[in-house]
């Protein structure tokens, strides 16, 4: 009789590393654990429309972390997010219903501009922390401008699409999933993914291959405005309003969700799943808050407690090389 031949992880050459499995499973532990806890205050919190109410207001950070970490990739971190995030939200409310062309040219030039602020960081040598800290008072100067005063109102076709209702899955898992799939698509299923990746890990190797690390800069930042677009939109069919300043602390929410989901500020690593989980995680702080009659007062103090423990808990799991 002939047995099957199992052969172990190290049997394969692979070697198997549970301190890094569960590094990496940590954020998914504590949202999987927050989600649980909504269960035990809410039951009806992880039904169908339950998980519709939690987690809608979390769609725009987490459109806006895929945004960051097209940045984080590189070494680079963006500061103006947030205020990207405001001025697309208001833009939206502002132009999309009776202007559409204007709203579309404003958006197409929101990506040369971020494209732009690539390039100088890259051939001036600026630190991109300065030169996005810097267009964040121009993306937040522009929103104040087209709107002074929140208000405008959203296209009805955007807020029938994110209050849809499609079979089994809600609609803020469903565009979770596809929108980690494109991210990780783009930065791991493409050949200029590996490229992109590389440039945050060791720029000086792509550059002595031949390839251009300012087109390579320039390509990250212009998906970074195109996930922050898609960001502000969501965000105006959420609130059906605009207002430039609504989303000012998402640039921190946002770096928080990309290394919360296992990203480095080193740069060199695409973690559009983690980051995706890491904003979920963060944006279900408010709710469970809420669940709790605790006031939101307490909300920002509790995110940052979420990212140290998920962080305590990746150092104490990372394995020490000696």
């Amino acid at each position: 009789m002939t047995r099957a031949l199992r052969l172990s992880p190290r049997a394969t050459g692979i070697p198997f590393d549970w301190r890094e499995v569960l590094s990496g499973s940590l954020p998914a532990m504590a949202f999987a654990g927050m989600l649980i806890w909504a269960q035990a205050l809410e039951p009806a919190a992880l039904s169908y429309d339950g998980l519709q109410l939690l987690l809608l207001s979390a769609v725009p950070l987490l459109l806006a972390s895929l945004s960051q970490m097209f940045v984080i990739m590189l070494g680079d971190i963006d500061l103006g997010t947030g205020y990207l995030v405001g001025l697309v939200n208001v833009v939206t409310a502002r132009y999309l219903v009776g202007d559409p062309l204007i709203a579309l040219a404003i958006f197409v030039g929101l990506i040369a501009a971020y494209s732009a602020q690539a390039a100088l960081i890259q051939t001036r040598r600026i630190p991109s922390i300065i030169v996005t800290l810097g267009s964040s008072f121009i993306w937040l100067g522009l929103g104040l401008i087209i709107l002074p005063l929140p208000g405008g109102k959203a296209p009805g076709w955007l807020t029938d699409l994110l209050n849809a209702s499609p079979p089994i899955v809600p609609m803020p898992i469903l565009i979770a999933v596809v929108s980690a799939a494109v991210a990780y698509a783009i930065t791991y299923a493409l050949p200029y993914g590996a490229l992109m990746r590389g440039a945050g890990s060791n720029a000086d190797a792509i550059a002595r291959a031949g390839w251009s690390m300012l087109k390579v800069r320039m390509t990250c930042y212009a998906l970074a405005a195109l996930f922050g677009l898609f960001a502000g939109i969501a965000l105006t069919g959420i609130t059906a309003s605009g207002d430039a300043q609504a989303s000012a602390n998402y640039t921190l929410l946002a770096i928080a969700s990309v290394i919360l989901g296992g990203g480095e500020f080193s740069g060199g690593r695409s973690v559009p799943i983690g980051a995706t989980i890491g904003a979920l995680a963060i944006a279900l702080v408010g709710p469970l808050l809420g669940l709790m009659d605790v006031s939101s007062d307490y909300q920002t103090g509790a995110q940052g407690l979420v990212l140290l423990v998920v962080l305590a808990g990746r150092a104490l799991t990372r394995r020490v090389e000696l």
